[in-house]
């Protein structure tokens, strides 16, 4: 006898969805934050990937319930490495786990999103000072790397190509600091940014052109050298991203 669905329940078929570039990228968060438990949890981390990337393109939505039993079956893998993926994932606060309802993927609300672009803004002006004072030739080659394809993305008004090449710009920042505090506290949050990103924009993909422009403002700036447009620039650029994904609730 075939066991009733649960209310809420995820459509299981989207765990079987061929890997994409923009998991590809969220596995580069998550294994920034996880590395040092590579080693001890290979399968958790993969199934938290698999999971937050398609959580991060909608393909699972807000609300629907992950369940261990059903998930281990679809992937051929026990409970046990489920479940410490969606440990993972509650630590990225992609999900959380409610009474009786076991781990459900969270719903961003207007609270969440200026809180996390409000702690991301003070962060961004300490960190791009740094990067600025100590290392702005680096930075400045991270943009004439990733700038292209942002280009490209904006231009073929592909919404998740651009919160692709977004989010790997800022990890490409990021690296540039690698194993310090501020950076650390940035990759914390970079896939509910991510996430918050795409949702503006698929809400508003009118929004690109100028998001782009936001970009290359910014670029131009770092290549002035001038630290303070950087730092004004790119507050103005969290600030706009922010009230987008706020639109869009």
């Amino acid at each position: 006898m075939a066991r009733k669905k649960t209310s809420n329940a995820l459509d299981l078929s989207v765990l079987l969805t061929p890997q994409t570039p923009m998991m590809t990228a969220v596995e580069q968060g998550i294994m920034r934050r996880y590395a040092s438990s590579r080693a001890a949890a290979p399968v958790a981390e993969q199934i938290a990937v698999r999971l937050a990337g398609l959580i991060t393109i909608d393909l699972i939505h807000a609300g629907e319930r992950l369940l261990e039993k059903d998930i281990g079956e679809v992937l051929r893998v026990s409970r046990a490495p489920v479940r410490e993926a969606l440990r993972i994932l509650e630590r990225e606060r992609l999900v959380e786990f409610q009474s009786r309802r076991g781990a459900v993927v969270t719903n961003p609300d207007a609270k969440d999103i200026s809180d996390i672009y409000l702690v991301r803004a003070a962060l961004f002006k300490i960190y791009l000072r740094q990067l600025m004072e100590h290392r702005a030739a680096e930075i400045e080659a991270v943009f004439d790397k990733h700038m292209p394809a942002l280009t490209r993305a904006a231009e073929q008004k592909s919404v998740d190509e651009y919160a692709l090449q977004s989010f790997l710009l800022n990890l490409g920042m990021l690296n540039l600091l690698e194993g310090r505090l501020i950076a650390d506290l940035l990759a914390s949050i970079s896939l509910r940014v991510l996430r918050y990103v795409r949702l503006g924009l698929a809400a508003q993909p009118e929004r690109l052109p100028s998001a782009l422009r936001s970009w290359r403002a910014l670029h131009r700036a770092v290549a002035r050298r001038n630290v303070e447009e950087v730092i004004e620039t790119a507050v103005k650029r969290i600030n706009a991203s922010r009230d987008s994904a706020l639109r869009a609730l």
